[in-house]
């Protein structure tokens, strides 16, 4: 009798740790946590249908059902931009490198760069792309309605791209500073720096143009390379570093790269500094 009794009552017992094992089970055939790792989803290439100039398209995300929401960074070369287009739900645009700009149809263009935050109601007519002299890359997401996220329209023309209320000529565009400095004598090497140099790696997401200018100041005040560190300088003062984190990249360096490459640089970032 005794044994009977204990045998009832150790499978009370279990009872609630087996209903918690099939719980448990049941949770586990849940879809699992998916990851896709950076450099896994090959880029794909702005048509020239829908774009004017060289995009590259990272496809983060798609909308595949029941999600509506699909995301990808964007990159356009300097004076790239979208044809016009309308989005059936809208769209936003965070803009992490670069210079841009957006136009709504029948507005002005607007200017916008890192940080920035664009939203596009729905329906509304616009494009958006780099600035003549300037990649930029921007995160764009946005949602589908009946299968289709995006009507493509005419292209926008180099009169809507470059008005003269901007003060930007179609013939005679501002010169990069690579074009300044050696474009007339090094054209090609003026190219690639404007064109893969900054409208590829200076664009790429995968650093902040913060953090891509102290990595830049680093390398140039270990090669101990003044000409090309007060551009960068300057470049990094713009990209958000203070002139504190500057000299305290100069002043531990000086332990890696030697006092004459941190003297030199510490010359350089006084008359960087100087400049309003």
């Amino acid at each position: 009798m005794k044994t009977i009794l204990a045998t009832t009552m150790l499978v009370s017992l279990l009872n609630p740790l087996s209903a918690q094992t099939v719980s448990a089970n049941s949770a586990g055939s849940e879809p699992a946590l998916v990851i896709s790792r950076s450099g896994t989803r090959p880029p794909g290439q702005g048509s020239t249908e829908n774009f004017t100039g060289s995009v590259k398209i990272d496809y983060l995300f798609r909308a595949e059902e029941p999600k509506r929401a699909s995301g990808a960074y964007v990159t356009f070369s300097p004076g790239a931009r979208t044809a016009w287009h309308t989005h059936p739900l809208g769209q936003t645009l965070i803009v992490t490198a670069g210079v841009g700009r957006v136009q709504r149809w029948g507005e002005a263009i607007e200017e916008i760069r890192p940080g920035d935050v664009v939203r596009i109601p729905p329906g509304v007519k616009h494009w958006h792309g780099a600035a003549p002299n300037n990649a930029m890359t921007h995160l764009a997401v946005q949602e589908q309605k009946d299968g289709k996220t995006v009507a493509w329209l005419e292209q926008v023309s180099d009169e809507q791209y470059l008005p003269a209320s901007m003060g930007a000529a179609k013939t005679s565009p501002t010169p990069s500073r690579a074009q300044q400095l050696f474009g007339d004598v090094a054209p090609k090497l003026a190219d690639l720096t404007d064109n893969v140099l900054y409208g590829d790696v200076w664009a790429r997401p995968g650093l902040s143009p913060r953090d891509r200018s102290l990595v830049t100041v680093s390398a140039l005040i270990a090669m101990n390379r003044p000409d090309q560190l007060r551009s960068h300088m300057t470049l990094a003062r713009q990209n958000g570093l203070s002139q504190d984190e500057l000299i305290e990249t100069v002043t531990h360096l000086a332990f890696y790269a030697g006092w004459p490459s941190a003297v030199s640089a510490a010359t350089m970032a006084k008359e960087v500094f100087a400049k309003p």
